[in-house]
């Protein structure tokens, strides 16, 4: 039982700096975020998805991140949805702004092939303000409810 026990702590020794060192190869091509260009979160509070996030989305996202299309396996139409991510994992880092994807691309700021909404879609769908962006990162350090 012992020597199971060792095997599988080796293994997972092993293995966690090969994941580690996949996961930043992946990434490495990847600009890195200036997040001292953000726009600084709403100092509403009690910002809520329902209330205060989903009008955004339902504006600027849910045409291309929603129940009829979702690029990249994102769907931004339910809170549920949002917060479980799309095909490149989570995009919202609950309690951190700053370190959530979905902050990053729709404030245009690192890869822009990942800007949200792109600048030049063909639904002439214009990028977020700052008070939108602002309203998104309270409501994510809020705790994305």
């Amino acid at each position: 039982m012992r020597t199971h026990l060792c095997i599988a702590c080796l293994a997972g020794a092993l293995t966690f700096p090969l994941l580690t060192v996949q996961s930043a190869e992946k990434d490495k091509d990847k600009p890195a975020v200036d997040v001292s260009k953000l726009p600084p979160a709403s100092d509403k509070k009690d910002v809520t998805y329902a209330k205060d996030i989903k009008p955004i989305f339902d504006k600027s996202c849910i045409n291309c991140h929603g129940p009829d299309k979702q690029k990249g396996k994102l769907r931004l139409d339910s809170l549920e949805a949002a917060l479980k991510g799309g095909q490149d994992g989570k995009v919202i880092e609950p309690g951190d702004s700053a370190k959530s994807v979905l902050v990053h691309n729709v404030a245009h700021i690192g890869d822009e092939d990942d800007y949200m909404p792109p600048p030049d879609n063909k639904d002439k769908i214009p990028p977020l303000t700052k008070e939108q962006i602002g309203l998104i990162r309270a409501w994510i350090d809020q705790g994305a409810k």
